[in-house]
């Protein structure tokens, strides 16, 4: 009786008993994680769907076969490799700051953290390059079995309307993609690179609080790693965005 008695009187809802064996912040940041697990599927699912309906679609081995200052030197996704290079090193950086932070090393993490943020900031310019070569810049087309560069004022544009071109080279040129493709690439990629936009703030923010010693005195780092957590799912949305446009 004193048993059952006991069990009615426990509180195990009071407070300070998380149903969960993780810190609060910690676990809203997976929910926030999980959502927007769900947005980027649903526009990587609504690619796909209208990728594969069409019987045409640009082949990303000529779209995407500049590199800066080489031109379209025949080095298919060359640039867009580099790119994921520095994102997954940005992301080793962040994996070392966490890793200071809890050894309570507030120099490492400031150290480690400038790097993220500067691999960051990399990949944003990177981005930003190819954007304005893809819009305004010059494109590679087969021609006769060879690529040849023809500037935007042919309607090479990759993800313009099938319209004709001028002339080159005695041959007609059309437009080598749907609408489609255009609106998914720079909606799905400019959606991504806001979210590193956001994660470089972030990482900013934490990189000021570290200096101000605010996480020393709380006694612990552990907004570092819930920030770790956000650049971590931003390197592996990459992977996926990297996959569907990129590779097939």
């Amino acid at each position: 009786m004193a048993t059952a008695q006991a069990q009615l009187e426990t509180k195990w809802w009071s407070g300070g008993k998380s149903p969960f064996n993780v810190e609060y912040g910690k676990l809203m940041m997976w929910y926030f994680l999980m959502s927007d697990t769900f947005t980027f599927g649903a526009f990587l699912i609504s690619y796909g769907t209208i990728r594969f309906s069409q019987n045409f679609w640009p082949d990303p081995n000529h779209v995407f076969n500049a590199f800066p200052f080489a031109g379209h030197a025949n080095l298919p996704l060359a640039f867009v490799s580099l790119m994921t290079f520095i994102l997954i090193i940005s992301s080793v950086t962040m994996v070392l700051a966490v890793h200071a932070g809890h050894h309570m090393d507030r120099k490492g993490v400031i150290k480690w953290m400038i790097w993220t943020i500067l691999g960051g900031f990399a990949f944003l310019a990177c981005q930003a390059w190819e954007w304005t070569h893809l819009i305004t810049g010059e494109h590679a087309v087969m021609i006769d079995g060879q690529i040849k560069e023809i500037g935007t004022t042919v309607s090479m544009n990759p993800w313009g309307p099938a319209i004709k071109g001028v002339m080159h080279d005695g041959h007609q040129v059309y437009s080598t993609g749907p609408v489609a493709f255009g609106g998914y690439f720079f909606g799905i990629t400019g959606f991504h690179g806001f979210h590193v936009f956001s994660g470089v703030v972030i990482n900013i923010v934490m990189l000021i609080m570290t200096v101000n010693g605010v996480f020393d005195r709380k006694g612990h780092y552990q907004m570092i790693e819930k920030a770790g957590l956000y650049w971590h799912f931003v390197d592996l949305v990459w992977v996926f965005v990297f996959l569907c446009f990129y590779l097939i």
